[in-house]
């Protein structure tokens, strides 16, 4: 079970810049951050430390916390959780709780991209935002599943019939597999993909004919 924060980390993450999601403290509150996953080390000098993904979603879980609800209103749920504690996005055919759909997981899906994009922005040599990051690079599944579900794509439900796209790995270390109901979605699955910095063909399973997507990390 993941230690719930200290007050001085929760201080930390909130304190952060809301644009770059920049921190500050002393080198062993930082560490403590780095080793939780909320936050790692710039590479580059002054080695400065920032926000990961999981460190912007903390913060907007404290300031939803901090902001009063309407009695109506349910409590905001938790992300799904990876065995790292830490959001996952939809891969497609995966139990679900029902508070994770909605609103609630549309914003959590936005703030997680957005917190990819800064992450890319801070991690690629040329800071650049339309390719992906070391991170994605070894998180490939989770990585194209964001980009997909950002974008709007409907990830399968876990019941008999409840079709959406549907990522998995492949015996190449570098690609993922994307299934999709029809061509018209797997197609829109390539857009996606393509425009969020992967490069991404359409190919044609051997034995079922079904046809499906193999995408991989664009590099330059």
């Amino acid at each position: 079970m993941t230690r719930p924060l200290t007050a001085a980390q929760r201080r930390m993450i909130e304190a952060a810049d809301p644009g770059t999601g920049r921190l500050k403290g002393t080198e062993a509150q930082l560490t403590a951050l780095v080793k939780r996953g909320l936050a790692f080390r710039h590479p580059r000098p002054p080695h400065d430390h920032f926000l990961t993904p999981a460190g912007h979603r903390a913060r907007e879980a404290a300031q939803a916390q901090a902001e009063p609800s309407e009695p109506s209103e349910p409590s905001e749920p938790q992300a799904p959780a990876s065995t790292g504690g830490v959001f996952a996005a939809r891969a497609g055919g995966e139990p679900v709780p029902p508070a994770a759909e909605g609103p609630a997981r549309t914003r959590e899906v936005g703030s997680a991209w957005q917190g990819m994009l800064e992450l890319r922005r801070m991690t690629n040599p040329d800071a650049s935002t339309d390719r992906p990051c070391a991170w994605e690079r070894t998180h490939l599944v989770q990585a194209a599943a964001l980009a997909l579900e950002a974008a709007g794509h409907r990830p399968a439900g876990a019941a008999e019939g409840e079709d959406g796209y549907r990522v998995r790995e492949t015996p190449q270390p570098d690609a993922v597999a994307v299934h999709a109901p029809d061509a018209p979605t797997l197609r829109a699955c390539v857009e996606t993909l393509e425009a969020s910095g992967w490069q991404a063909g359409e190919y044609t399973e051997p034995r079922t004919r079904r046809r499906y997507v193999l995408a991989s990390p664009r590099r330059v």
